[in-house]
């Protein structure tokens, strides 16, 4: 959906991963069921953006016998659209362990480059005219399974995000839209902070990168650079910047100085706790931290406060003002895929659930969060 600040407009999406299913009929009932009423809440008299999560087998699956033509039917008949696609887990990512495998197979590997291309192919079909799209992705892999990582492997990660980039030129150049692979940096990855992300991107991107990718689109190296920057960009995930204590502010100069571009916010936030200075008073603090355990995965919890833990929402709040106001970015998305295993205390209704995050995200941007 569109909201404004400061006299300029910005998206705003949810991403469809708070919903557990498991192949596209499933992703679909979940789409029909939740998008429309949330729109009918949010957004009754404008069009209304939902983030769409795939899985590879979701998206083989909506590229069969007619299924995005019918889905594009849908939203365009319902008022909705689809910008963002999360491209992040291959595979299942509810009710069963993820843990590290949410980043297998990883950028060394073609599954990975056929699932994105599947998504590019997704995407082209479904993004509005207007817009741009984006497909988030994986930090390239998981740093423990990159120890003493060569330069031949540098180069293959390097070769296989270049093969996605060379079909989202082809997109733009038959249709001037631009879709753009989002990386997302994330604690204990490959890429964790935005130095490391700079890095790759100018080292190795700006490098052989734009070598490979001139001879794949037969154009100069300079002109595949402008293509790097335009169609790799930068996922900026509040939770995981909040976790890394990274400066936002400081984050933002940055990749404005380095010409690259912030594909998307997405709004998320992490548990906050400060420990009592004597270890002899952590006990009852460790008993309630204790209830967020699980054994799928721990990562983002919205609330302001529960039972003496606090959120980084505040940073949250942060990253949406400096962002509006520089213009960094255009498109936010609200994710919070823990729904399922939160405790039950946190639990509501989950359509009302997603309704009371897309209120507070919408006071973020008017000044009146609550």
């Amino acid at each position: 959906m569109r909201v404004e600040r400061g006299g300029s407009a910005f998206h705003l999406t949810y991403c469809t991963n708070i919903h557990a299913a498991d192949g596209w009929d499933a992703v679909y009932a979940n789409v029909k069921q939740f998008a429309p009423a949330l729109k009918r809440r949010l957004s009754p008299d404008s069009p209304f953006g939902i983030g769409l999560r795939l899985s590879a087998r979701d998206a083989r699956e909506l590229l069969e016998e007619g299924r995005l033509a019918e889905f594009r039917s849908f939203l365009d008949g319902a008022g909705l659209y689809v910008a963002l696609i999360n491209g992040f887990p291959y595979g299942a990512f509810h009710r069963t362990a993820v843990k590290a495998d949410v980043y297998a197979p990883d950028w060394r590997d073609l599954a990975r480059v056929r699932y994105t291309i599947d998504l590019v192919e997704i995407l082209a079909s479904l993004v509005p005219d207007h817009l741009d799209g984006g497909i988030s992705t994986v930090p390239l892999s998981y740093k423990p399974w990159m120890t003493g990582a060569s330069a031949d492997t540098w180069s293959v990660l390097t070769r296989n995000i270049v093969h996605v980039v060379s079909e989202m030129v082809r997109v733009w150049e038959r249709t001037a839209t631009i879709l753009h692979l989002d990386i997302e940096p994330e604690p204990d990855c490959l890429i964790e902070t935005t130095g490391e992300f700079l890095d790759f991107f100018e080292r190795h991107l700006l490098g052989e990168g734009a070598r490979l990718l001139a001879e794949r689109l037969q154009c100069s190296v300079a002109h595949a650079g402008d293509h790097l920057r335009n169609h790799v960009r930068l996922c900026l995930d509040c939770c995981h910047y909040a976790v890394e204590f990274e400066d936002a502010e400081d984050a933002l100069r940055r990749i404005h100085a380095a010409g690259v571009h912030v594909g998307r916010v997405q709004l998320s936030s992490a548990l906050k706790v400060r420990f009592p200075d004597r270890t002899a008073d952590c006990g009852p603090l460790v008993e309630r931290l204790r209830r967020f355990a699980d054994s799928t995965y721990l990562h983002q919890v919205v609330t302001a406060d529960f039972e003496g833990l606090g959120s980084t929402q505040d940073y949250v709040q942060h990253v949406i003002d400096l962002t509006t106001a520089s213009g960094a970015a255009r498109h936010f998305e609200i994710e919070t895929y823990t729904w399922d295993v939160l405790p039950a205390g946190l639990k509501i209704d989950l359509l009302e659930s997603i309704a009371r995050e897309y209120a507070w995200t919408i006071g973020a941007f008017t000044g009146n969060a609550e």
